[in-house]
Formats: structure tokens, C-alpha cells, sequence
């Protein structure tokens, strides 16, 4: 089921919003060579429950941790594990869930880790440009097949890129993950129609290669949890907002960028 969200609900959602771009702030100081995937899990845990939020992964489906960790070619689910540390040159991007007095927020970020190369800062770019573009489609009206057609058209046909289609956006609040499905790839005019008042997700994986992907599993013997790679050893960038469909446009509830974001915020 989909529901269309209040004034007072989406004001919640921002200010969970905002407690998750802030950890995504804290995270960026963090991110240098030679740190511990785990102590980026460590930092957001204890700052998102010191601002009075609850890691909303935690739990969820036998998921042990407050933050889903992927470097490289890992293209989403990965685990914070504490034997992994980051190194020179390394893309890693952080997902993250939570819960701030009853309301939900998601948002991904991939940060570089120290210098990196041309060709990964161009991957990111990328990336984040497709973000944007699909949540320019995000517009009362509008139809889902909109914002897949928008990222595909930009990443995969004119660039080149791969735009993974088996992981995709969703709805969000009152639980993480609501209706409808937002897929990043899709035909203009096709799916469901955008209404004020929904919220949804909007998180393009893009490669460097192949879209397609393959499973792992943990490689730890008390954690069988599965997460995916790409298909050809290609790294991966992924950024992912929240966003609240209203009549003055889309409206980003987790910008970590008051001034890029200046013309989606949610006021």
C-alpha cells in the first residue's frame, strides 16, 4: 500500500533526514587510508543513537549492523567487517537507515579514499549526476518509467556506464521500505503515476562495466550474510537520497548540501 504523506509526517521525515545526512557528514571526516570498515559502523551507530535515532538496518532481516559497507566492485549489502580496511585509491560507499522519532530516512554516499584515480572520480560523477537527474523526474504526474529513463539514458546510453537492475528504489515510511518499487532504468511514460505526498528512494548503482551482478557470502563462519558484486570485477558508485514528491517540485529530506541542494529543499 502507498500513502500520501501529511505536512506534519514529512517534517518528521526531514528531521530524520537530517540526522542522517549529519552522519554522513561525520563519515567523510572519517574515510582515510588504513581505517576499518567497522569503524565506520562504529562511528554511525553510537552518533546516530546519540542524537536520539535508531539504526533501522539493525535487525532487519537478520542484519547484524548499523551500516551496509561496499568497496570496490561490491555493489550494495555489504557487511562493516573488521578485518577490511580501507586503502589508498579505494572507492567505499556507505547505506544507511534510520529511524528518528517514528520516521524513517535512507540515503547512500561513495566516498573516495585519499587520491583516487581519473577514472573513479569520473565513475562517482557520474553517479551522482544520475541521482540528480532521476530526481528531476520525481515531479507530481510524472510516472516511475520517468526516473529509470532518465538515469539509463545518461549512464548506460550516453556514457557507457553500467545501471544495475536487480537492487532499486522503493517507497519509504512508515516502514523502510514501502511501495511502489523505483526502478533506475525504464520507458518515458510507463509505471506508476507520482502523486503529491508519496516519498520514495531514488539510489542508482552505476559501473565502471557490466550491470549484471553476482552474490557473495560473508566470509565469516558465525555470518552467512549475502551480498552482491559485479559481474566483471568493476567498481561501483552508488548515492541515494530521500525524496518527498510535493506540488513545488521534489524536495531531497536527506541533502548533506544546503547550497547545492538549494532548490530542493523541503521548507
Amino acid at each position: 500500500m502507498i500513502t500520501l504523506k501529511s505536512r506534519r509526517e514529512l517534517e518528521g521525515m526531514a528531521k530524520s533526514g537530517q540526522l542522517l545526512a549529519q552522519t554522513h557528514l561525520g563519515i567523510k571526516k572519517l574515510i582515510k587510508p588504513g581505517i576499518s570498515l567497522y569503524e565506520i559502523e562504529e562511528f554511525a551507530d553510537n552518533f546516530i543513537t546519540e542524537n536520539g535515532g535508531i539504526p533501522s538496518e539493525k535487525g532487519f532481516e537478520g542484519y547484524k549492523y548499523a551500516t551496509c559497507v561496499s568497496v570496490n566492485d561490491e555493489i550494495a549489502h555489504a557487511t562493516p567487517r573488521k578485518d577490511v580496511f580501507l586503502k589508498e585509491g579505494d572507492v567505499v560507499s556507505v547505506d544507511m537507515t534510520i529511524n528518528l522519532d517514528g520516521y524513517e530516512s535512507d540515503s547512500c554516499w561513495t566516498y573516495a579514499v585519499g587520491e583516487i584515480s581519473k577514472e573513479d572520480q569520473d565513475l562517482m560523477d557520474i553517479a551522482h549526476k544520475a541521482l540528480y537527474l532521476g530526481i528531476d523526474q520525481a515531479q507530481v504526474g510524472n510516472r516511475i518509467g520517468d526516473i529509470g529513463y532518465a538515469i539509463q539514458q545518461f549512464t548506460e546510453v550516453e556514457n557507457n556506464y553500467g545501471d544495475v537492475r536487480e537492487l532499486i528504489g522503493h517507497g519509504i515510511q512508515p516502514t523502510m521500505h514501502e511501495e511502489p518499487e523505483v526502478p533506475h532504468f525504464g520507458k518515458k511514460g510507463r509505471g506508476l503515476r507520482l502523486k503529491e505526498g508519496m516519498t520514495i528512494t531514488i539510489e542508482p548503482m552505476i559501473t565502471q562495466g557490466s550491470w549484471e551482478m553476482v552474490s557473495r557470502v560473508v566470509d565469516d563462519p558465525d555470518d552467512d550474510w549475502v551480498y552482491y558484486v559485479t559481474e566483471d570485477g568493476s567498481k561501483c558508485a552508488q548515492y541515494e537520497h530521500t525524496i518527498a514528491i510535493t506540488a513545488d517540485g521534489p524536495k531531497i529530506l536527506t541533502s548533506q548540501d544546503p547550497e547545492f541542494d538549494k532548490n530542493y529543499l523541503f521548507k
